[in-house]
């Protein structure tokens, strides 16, 4: 009886943490967003380290939001009066992106990051970033 007890409470457990993640999605598709991948510059040119989620704009941020993390508030935040475009390519195969999708190598402070984005999300972005009220700096740059 005792083995039968822990299991069910174990499968409750996964239960309860699957719906937690679940409504979590569903709270952060209700209120909107762009369709970001992203991840933390590597040096090696491999696929794996994306994570996808979803992105907003609020002032002179941009706020990641990591769609199957536990986390309520934003994972990554970037700043577009230190965000610099540094490169920009296609996925490279393993890489699992929608097609049409852009790949940023962005530069914010000391941090490096890919964000793969959708050419209507890119052009937003683009937008966003160079509509910096003026008399303040940025760093961006666009990569040709």
């Amino acid at each position: 009886m005792m083995i039968a007890e822990l299991a069910a409470i174990v499968v409750l457990a996964v239960l309860l943490v699957v719906l937690f993640l679940l409504l979590r999605r569903v709270r952060l598709l209700r209120r909107g967003g762009v369709d970001v991948a992203l991840r933390e510059k590597r040096v090696a040119g491999d696929g794996r380290g994306w994570h996808s989620g979803l992105g907003r704009y609020r002032g002179d941020e941009f706020r990641w939001y990591r769609i199957s993390g536990l986390r309520s508030g934003p994972n990554v935040v970037l700043d577009r009066t230190r965000l610099e475009i540094v490169d920009r390519r296609a996925p490279v195969a393993g890489e699992m992106h929608p097609p049409g999708s852009t790949v940023l190598s962005c530069r914010e402070g000391g941090r490096e990051w890919e964000l793969a984005i959708g050419a209507d999300a890119l052009t937003g972005f683009s937008s966003w970033l160079e509509s910096i009220p003026p008399g303040r700096s940025t760093g961006y740059r666009q990569a040709s």
